[in-house]
Order: structure tokens, then sequence, then C-alpha cells
């Protein structure tokens, strides 16, 4: 019997991924820096810390917090939690002590999986609530060791009995004005972004081999190397440390990665270490896909040239789990976030939430099977983000005459100059097309009448330095190409811009400064 949603009554997402798969027992899932390893490695191992947790009396619906680095043991334990109908929350591994006691206390977890290169960092944060902690790889430092928990298990076969609408999951929004939220997703999301995006726009397919710079534990990696290949019989790359030039470069030449997940950022340090990239002829990529920012035309155009590869820009958010706003392959257009995902519907509304018809400027507001349930313990957030059947991204676009979305900047990041909305994405882009630019920000700045004008954060390239001069000409380079009042009245050269732990940029810090 199924509902009217086509997934049956009964309904576990791992139950779906792992039994999808149960014909490629012998064809790699994924490869870490330990090597390859297997689907049917992958069923075993999940099925193994599914009867761990029952053995410790985790009940379903309980917490898991996963503090772990990008292998093997994340899929394994994610999936493993999910089949025991307990709730896996992934936790950031770049935030401090303080970060994790609140998310620990907030999603009462009853056990913690961590990687051993974070316990020192969580260990003093642990509450009352965790009762288990269970250390991955070597040295699990007076904590009990994963692998010989896991030793005297048997892999439980029964998956839970849950359904396709129950709570499945948590992440952690990145909290740049407060607290992280806990946002809550049901047993059908994770398939269904795959179903709606990875294989409709991006053709995936059993023979990709995919590599996601964004770590699995953002919403955004945990779809690019974990659901999405996992959807169609395909293998994910992950690495453990951070995705530098050098160890995607690496990634590039050792495992011919087909599809390559990035931010705009990281395209810009690749294209500004080029070098380290392979050759175009030697580069096995069929496709990028760049999210979490918006993409500038000149990166795009930039990698293009030097790789031959297109970038699909696209836009997702933890609440919606991922990408709903995408480019298409053969209809890309440069600056543009694209068109609503097939599945999707997206709105455009003023601030006093009427909807906008046509050619409009508004607040973007998303519809869609993948949205969250709630915040965690925020009803006055789920209310003021979750409004019926559409959901607040946060987010000021254009649409032009064709339905195509153009990113204009955070809600709080539009400044009005002289009477008439100024875009910061706009003006970065184009400081960007000028040589000396390796990345900027541009902000609101009140001039010495309180009035607003655009000021400019930028990070210059190797063999270019700071000085008035070179500050005065990208003011003009600006004022060549766009409206005078856009131009930014004051040019602030910085060594890097303060970003989220998800790599986004910081402006209220900038402001703020």
């Amino acid at each position: 019997m199924s509902s009217d949603l086509g997934f049956p009554d009964r309904y576990n997402a791992a139950e779906d991924l792992l039994t999808r798969n149960a014909g490629r027992a012998d064809d790699v899932v994924c490869i870490d820096a330990e090597g390859p390893h297997t689907y049917g490695e992958l069923t075993s191992r999940a099925g193994r810390f599914a009867a761990l947790l029952a053995r410790e009396g985790i009940a379903p619906e309980q917490r898991v917090a996963l503090c772990l680095t990008d292998t093997f043991d994340f899929p394994a334990c994610f999936l493993g939690a999910l089949q025991h109908g307990a709730v896996p929350v992934p936790l950031n591994t770049r935030l401090t002590t303080k970060d994790y006691r609140y998310m620990l206390a907030d999603c009462r977890a009853r056990a913690l999986v961590v990687s051993p290169s974070l316990l020192p960092t969580i260990e003093g944060a642990l509450t009352s609530s965790v009762e288990h902690v269970f250390v991955t790889g070597a040295g699990a430092a007076g904590q009990t060791s994963l692998a010989d928990a896991l030793e005297p298990a048997s892999p439980e076969r029964r998956f839970a009995d849950t359904r396709e609408g129950d709570m499945a999951f948590w992440l952690y929004t990145s909290g740049t004005t407060g607290h992280p939220k806990g946002v809550v997703h049901a047993h059908r999301h994770l398939v269904e972004t795959a179903d709606l995006y990875a294989t409709p726009t991006l053709g995936i397919g059993p023979d990709d081999v995919v590599f996601s710079a964004a770590k699995l534990f953002f919403a955004y990696g945990l779809g690019n190397a974990l659901t999405f290949p996992m959807a169609v019989g395909a293998q994910a790359v992950l690495l453990e440390g951070p995705p530098t030039p050098e160890a995607v470069a690496t990634i590039f030449r050792e495992h011919g990665p087909t599809i390559f997940f990035g931010v705009p950022t990281l395209f810009g340090m690749l294209l500004a270490q080029e070098s380290l990239l392979p050759r175009k002829e030697d580069l096995r990529l069929r496709l990028c896909v760049s999210a979490g920012e918006a993409l500038p035309p000149e990166l795009s155009r930039r990698w293009k040239e030097r790789t031959g590869i297109d970038i699909l820009d696209g836009l997702g958010s933890t609440e919606a789990l991922h990408i709903f706003l995408s480019n298409r392959v053969g209809a890309i257009r440069a600056g543009s976030s694209g068109v609503p995902v097939d599945g999707y519907s997206l709105r455009l509304v003023g601030d006093d939430n009427v909807e906008l018809e046509g050619e409009a400027l508004g607040n973007l507001e998303v519809r869609g099977p993948t949205t969250a349930m709630m915040y965690w313990n925020r009803r006055d957030k789920t209310k003021a983000t979750f409004r019926g059947e559409w959901m607040g991204t946060g987010d000021k676009y254009r649409r032009d005459a064709d339905g195509y979305y153009y990113f204009e900047g955070r809600a709080d990041d539009l400044m009005k100059v002289g009477g008439i909305w100024v875009s910061p994405f706009e003006v970065e882009s184009t400081l960007l097309e000028h040589g000396a630019v390796l990345e900027c920000a541009v902000v609101a700045h009140p001039d010495h009448d309180e009035l607003i004008k655009p000021k400019a954060f930028v990070v210059l390239r190797d063999g270019h330095d700071a000085s008035n001069a070179l500050g005065d000409e990208l003011a003009e380079f600006v004022r060549g190409r766009l409206a005078s009042y856009k131009r930014p009245r004051w040019v602030e050269f910085v060594p890097e811009l303060p970003r989220t732990a998800t790599g986004k940029i910081q402006r209220f810090r900038l402001r703020e400064a």
C-alpha cells in the first residue's frame, strides 16, 4: 500500500539506499584515505552499527551525534542510525567546544561518534545526556573504540518500521546571526533530492565518480557524496582533510572524478593556482556544480576557459536539503542561479508579503517536497521561516522575463544608494573581473553625512600590492562598467575575508568593522 506521495506506508531511507544496491555488493561505493570500500561492506557495517545501537539501549527517535571527518565511517554510521530508527545528527567538524556543548544539549544526543582528531575539542562539551562515546580509527584516548564495539555485533538485517514522513535526521545551520538551529528532515527527503535534482539535472549514473569539496556534514555535501551516488550505484571520493587547492588537484589526478561539487571560493582558489590543475585533456570531469554562494560570471568564464568544463550554479539550503534552483546543461546564463528544479515552485514577495508577478525584485520563497519539518525547539523561528507550504530563503532575487533568477544579496545585505537599490553581488562580480582581485565583499557603509554608500573589502592576488592608487583604480574600474552610484566609495585591502564554518562570507562582520 502506498501513500498519495508515491512512497509506501512503511519507508526507511537507509533500507531504500542500501537495498537498491544489493546487486552491487562488490562495486565500490566510496574511496577514502584507507582505500576503496564496497556497497557490500557498507551494508554490513551499517547493519553492525544498527545492532550496536540496539545493544546499548538507544531507542528509536533518540539522537546520535556524528562528529566525523569524511571517511567510510560517516555513511556507515549515518545509515546505520537510520536503519535502527535513531536520528543521526551530523555536526560541523570546524566548531569550538562551546558550539558543541550547545548542540549536544539542544539535540539531547544519547550517543556520540567522533573522529580521533576531533575528540579533544568535543570531549569538554559532553553533556549528561551523552551516555555512549565511540571513537573511530586509532586513538580512542580512554573512550570506547568504535571498531572494538562493532566487533562482536552481527549485522542487523531488519530495518526500523518508519514512515516516509517520520523524523529521520537533523542538520544544524551555520548560526551566522545567533545560535545554530537544528533543521529536522524526514526519511523521504534524502532520495527525493536525488530523484528531483541529481538524476534529471546532472544525469548522474552508475559510471560516475563524484567528488564533493563540501563535507558530508553539510546538506550540500550529504547529497553530493552520499545520497546521489548511492541512488544510482555510483562511487564517491572522500577527502578527510580540508579541500585545499593542492588536495583537490591531487584527487583530480589520482581518482579522475567525473562530477565535481565545489563552492565559488574554491573555484577561485583553484584558478589562482591553476598550475596545480591537470591539463584540460587529462581531466575526466564532465560537469562541475557550484552552490553555497552565487557564482560570479567571471569565475565561471575563467573556469570554462581553463578546464573546458561548465559549472552549473544553483541555490539550495539546509532547510530545503539540496538545490532547488539551478542552471541546466546547455542552458547556462552567466550570473544567474537558473530556473526552478522540477518539483519545486518559487515566488518573489515584497516586504509586505504580497507576491510579485513577472519581472521583479523581491524576497525569494520556495515550495517543494524536501523542505524541513521545523527547527527543533525554535517555534518562533519555525513560524517565521515556514509559512504554510512556502519557506522563506532570506535571499533577495531578481527574476527576468524568461523566468531566470539572479541573486541580489541576502535580505539584509542590499543597500539603497540615493534611493536606488544596489546589489553587492553585482559590484563584487565586476571587481572580480579586474586582474588584481582574488576575492572581495561589498557592504553598506555610511559617509560623513550618514548616507549609505558601497564599501569594498578586497583580497589581492599574489604579485599585487595594496595602495591608494590601486584602490582608486578599482573604483574607476567599476564606474566604467556599472552605473556611477554603484562604484565603491572606499576600498579596503584585507588579507582574508571573514567566513562562516560553511565558507560563506560574513558580511555583517565587515559592516560592524
